[in-house]
């Protein structure tokens, strides 16, 4: 996770991962492992940069990699990222001096750390240049993702996250929620902990990999469980919003009209939604997807699961660092794929990513 100095930031993949043994996964991932899809197929309609296609899942950062000085390489060195990145500062001035230069406490702030991390996501596949058969983005890298596959304009996404997180920051009042990441356990004993817990609101809200579980709520049912089970193994997170929690519904359906007056359009190929796990392509679906994604819990690990039973082996992420990747391999050791993960943070990284 970022260490947030002021205002919030947003969990996503960059917590402290534990591997646990498939021995200890427990029922509900080998129940989806029994569930997994077919193959999805995507007809590739539209493409938004001259690129090729290659069957790879294209994975997109969300918030916790950000970091002073990211973007930076892949401006010097690569030109479509470099295109990318001043569009981006033509629609939010001053974006780039935020990206290179922080300072961290400006960066950390939610509304400035999620247009950040979007354009860098975006540049970094931009300059890859290889369209991929499914993407998957976490929490604000879905909005990448669509970005990328042509569902949304850069020119809509970027004013469009910042709204959603001044709308998340706002939804509650400063020191009553928070969040904690539960470590080594399985996913029936991080659901048996939220419905024990006596103090207030306490809900999973992202399930990133096995033996990382991520509870968010009440801030008086997070010590609860840092009290239960230990600073070891229930991380209060230094966030100071109940990130993917009912307790942003109402903050939700406000969100749900912003998004109404944004151009949506069919995807060039699917976008695997965080809400549900599902792929999706049709413009009004990932409007849909989105408006849920805002309160629901984030499903990276089911994501992931999906992915790998519809044959996916191949996974590049794009973001300011690795993070997502890292998760993969994690997920795929619990289920016994092999599997090829590879990361795009940095020019050097593109000749590597295309082999």
């Amino acid at each position: 996770m970022a260490h947030v100095q002021h205002g919030a930031s947003e969990p996503d993949a960059s917590g402290r991962a534990v591997f646990v043994p498939a021995s200890r996964v427990g029922a509900a991932t080998i129940r989806r492992a029994a569930l997994f899809a077919a193959l999805y197929r995507s007809d590739s309609r539209r493409e938004t940069y001259e690129t090729k296609h290659v069957n790879y899942v294209a994975l997109f950062t969300g918030q916790g990699s950000q970091f002073a000085g990211m973007g930076r390489e892949l401006h010097e060195h690569a030109q479509q990222a470099r295109a990318t990145l001043e569009a981006a500062d033509r629609i939010l001035p001053g974006l780039l001096e935020l990206c290179f230069e922080g300072p961290e406490e400006e960066l950390v702030r939610t509304e400035n750390t999620q247009p950040c991390v979007l354009a860098v996501d975006v540049a970094a596949y931009r300059a890859f240049g290889h369209t991929p058969a499914i993407a998957a983005g976490h929490s604000l890298g879905e909005y990448a993702a669509l970005v990328a596959a042509g569902g949304l304009g850069l020119e809509d996404a970027l004013p469009l996250v910042v709204a959603r997180a001044k709308a998340m920051q706002a939804a509650v009042p400063e020191g009553t929620g928070g969040m904690v990441a539960l470590l080594r356990m399985s996913e029936e004993e991080a659901r048996r902990a939220a419905a024990e817990v006596k103090s207030g609101v306490c809900e999973l809200a992202n399930l990133n990999a096995p033996g990382q579980y991520v509870m968010s709520g009440e801030i008086a049912a997070m010590h609860e469980l840092v009290e239960r089970f230990g600073r070891r193994q229930a991380v209060l997170l230094p966030v100071s919003v109940p990130f993917h929690s009912s307790m942003l519904s109402d903050a939700a359906a406000d969100f749900a009209q912003r998004l109404k007056a944004v151009e949506l359009r069919d995807a060039a190929f699917p976008v695997v939604s965080n809400f549900d796990a599902q792929p999706r392509s049709g413009a009004e679906d990932l409007r849909s997807a989105l408006e849920r994604q805002f309160a629901a819990s984030v499903l990276w690990q089911p994501s992931i699961e999906y992915l790998l039973g519809a044959g996916h082996r191949d996974f590049i992420e794009f973001g300011p660092k690795p993070v997502l990747t890292k998760m993969v391999d994690q997920i795929a050791k619990a289920a016994d794929v092999a599997v090829n993960a590879k990361s795009v943070t940095r020019a050097d990284d593109l000749e590597g990513a295309r082999t």
